[in-house]
């Protein structure tokens, strides 16, 4: 009896020994690969997240506290330093963040516009030099903004154009990186069967564009739109060079102007920290109301 009670057990437990061995293994043979993942991802947010939590910190402290104690402890003086931003030099940061938003929305929307239509043109419209034409739209997307500043000065200088807001506005209108995505998008959301049957319903190239695309491309739009947004919402170059009247400024070139005050008063730093917080709420919110939309762009742009 004991031996016909036992066998069975000690088949059991062998059988479910040989089972789990292999899956620990596995999960042993992975762990420094998992290891190595997740402490990348912890530095990596930490290298995004501390510097923006600093900044919520310091914008609420004085200039004495902000040199001195816990960098990441609150002060006592936000209200103070909001009221001081708000009314130095007569309310000038608001004129700065109001042009902020001409030059980001303007350049946003509408070279967004313009970005969308010509990737919807390379993808659906076959005609002469079209692969030259989008050789040069990617050949554009690996040069730097940077070096493109002063090429964009003597031109905008010979039209008459520098210290206008056109002369920040119009280089913002075409982006060739934007122009690549909506190529992207426009091939993965568009399908050519919608277009052809748009045709054959009697609807032109524009109104099939109007009518049928643009709706099923609009999370793409939204996409490209955002990220034409906060590029030139943090573009300091261009507006450095062309302008020279400070109420043209945006918000990024004022507070440098700010900052090259706080060697010779150091009030000014609280000055430039808590407008460096109120320029940062524009993109907090832009980025959370229309998560929806380039959530669903950058998938289909993965999917790509």
């Amino acid at each position: 009896m004991t031996t016909v009670t036992d066998r069975p057990k000690t088949r059991a437990a062998v059988s479910v020994k040989t089972a789990r061995s292999p899956r620990r293994s596995r999960s042993s043979r992975h762990l420094p690969s998992v290891f190595g993942v997740n402490a990348l991802l912890i530095i990596g947010s930490a290298y995004m997240v501390l510097p923006l939590l600093w900044l919520v910190f310091a914008s609420t402290k004085n200039a004495g506290e902000l040199y001195s104690g816990d960098a990441f402890a609150f002060g006592s003086d936000f209200l103070v330093n909001i009221q001081r931003l708000l009314v130095q030099d007569d309310g000038i940061f608001l004129r700065w963040l109001g042009n902020s938003i001409l030059y980001a929305g303007g350049g946003a929307i509408v070279g967004g516009f313009i970005s969308l239509m010509a990737g919807y043109a390379f993808d659906k419209f076959e005609f002469r030099g079209k692969g030259g034409l989008y050789s040069a739209v990617l050949i554009g997307v690996l040069i730097p903004n940077t070096a493109t500043v002063i090429p964009l000065y003597l031109l905008a200088a010979s039209a008459g154009l520098t210290n206008t807001i056109w002369a920040v506005l119009i280089p913002t209108l075409c982006n060739p990186f934007s122009v690549y995505l909506a190529r992207v998008f426009s091939s993965g959301y568009l399908p050519a069967e919608t277009l052809e049957a748009a045709r054959v319903d009697g609807a032109g190239p524009i109104r099939s564009f109007l009518q049928v695309g643009m709706p099923m491309l609009m999370p793409g739009f939204v996409t490209i739109a955002l990220f034409q947004f906060v590029g030139i919402w943090n573009n300091f170059m261009l507006p450095l060079i062309m302008l020279q009247n400070r109420d043209l400024f945006p918000s990024s070139v004022g507070i440098a102007l700010w900052q090259s005050q706080v060697q010779q008063n150091p009030e000014f730093s609280t000055l430039v920290i808590a407008g460096s917080f109120i320029s940062v709420l524009p993109l907090i919110l832009a980025f959370v109301m229309l998560q929806r939309f380039w959530r669903s762009g950058l998938s289909a742009g993965s999917v790509k």
